[in-house]
């Protein structure tokens, strides 16, 4: 009986051993390049975000100024807390159409990243991502397509962010852009009623303050991305109030929290193309909400005024004032 047990206690050893072995010795699956970029900005572990630089990079901005440089690399881990601050809901995916999804249940808005392509080439990753913004359902893009495209590549056993383009893209024949583009295109009239169109179809006036209005919508866009950067790079402070601290060109030392080096100086002037934009509602420290407010500079310059806030939703009002965008303002269509 004693050789019998040893037998199966043997047989049973085996048995357990073969089934325990392929998982006790099977490796971790190396990480995808698309679960690298999602770690890279959204993980709340500091020093993700450099983990994923080029070796180059991070000793360039070590060099060039070890504070500040520092500060941008921890910021932007402290990325995801900024949006969801206010209760937002922000979830990732690591397969599938959608990479990033943000959605605001009391602003019925939602920000969506999606994967129109991820292209895999040996140790070479291109991934282009497109971005879309709504309320209430309704599109906030008015015909624009917002294209991000991120190379990665590997380097030391892990995938690094080798290269980024933006590219904006608008089709003359997209309804949406159609819609936006002809909304205010009314024909002026004079003082004794008649219309005034040139041959054409659209009077020079309406044509100018189209032209100031889809600049003035662009420009809030820019301020958004900007807000989203500046909070990352500098989260002691979160967002900014200051139009001026967005701007800057940085005179030699590098981006700082009152010179962030995102716009260009006349936007950080607060009047572009017959627009005054502002900056308000930056409250605690650090701040975790902005509005932002574009509105005519005279009647000539444009005849709606356009808002948002940290949601990104830009917001229209037609009487061109901007405490009613901010107030009763309806989603941009």
């Amino acid at each position: 009986m004693t050789g019998t047990r040893k037998l199966h206690v043997l047989i049973f050893s085996v048995f357990v051993l073969l089934i325990i072995s392929p998982s006790a010795s099977a490796q971790a699956a190396p990480q995808t390049a698309r679960q690298a970029l999602l770690e890279m900005f959204f993980s709340k572990t500091p020093g993700t975000f450099e983990k994923h630089l080029p070796q180059a990079t991070r000793a360039a901005l070590r060099k060039a100024d070890t504070t500040s440089g520092a500060s941008m690399l921890t910021g932007f881990s402290a990325l995801t807390s900024q949006l969801t601050a206010h209760g937002q809901q922000l979830q990732t995916f690591e397969a599938g159409p959608t990479l990033m999804l943000i959605e605001d249940p009391q602003a019925h808005s939602k920000f969506e990243i999606t994967v129109e392509h991820d292209d895999l080439r040996g140790d070479e990753d291109e991934i282009e991502l497109s971005f879309h913004g709504s309320k209430d359902g309704e599109t906030q893009t008015a015909g624009a397509r917002f294209h991000f495209t991120v190379t990665l590549k590997q380097e030391a056993g892990s995938w690094r962010l080798n290269e980024v383009m933006v590219a904006v893209g608008v089709s003359l024949t997209d309804p949406e852009f159609l819609k936006a583009m002809t909304t205010n295109m009314r024909p002026a009239t004079t003082s004794m009623g008649s219309s005034e169109i040139p041959a054409g179809g659209v009077s020079p006036v309406a044509a100018t303050n189209a032209a100031n209005e889809a600049s003035a919508v662009s420009g809030i866009r820019t301020l958004n991305t900007a807000e989203v950067t500046y909070a990352a790079s500098f989260p002691g402070h979160g967002f900014t109030c200051t139009l001026s601290d967005l701007g800057g060109m940085g005179g030699g030392s590098g981006p700082t929290e009152h010179q962030a080096m995102l716009i260009d100086p006349r936007l950080a002037s607060g009047k572009k193309n017959g627009y005054v934009f502002a900056l308000t509602g930056c409250d605690g420290t650090p701040a975790s909400r902005y509005s932002i407010i574009a509105a005519p500079a005279d009647p000539s310059s444009g005849t709606r005024a356009f808002c948002s806030d940290e949601s990104a939703v830009i917001r229209v009002s037609a009487d061109g004032k901007a405490n009613s965008c901010l107030n009763l303002g309806k989603p941009l269509q």
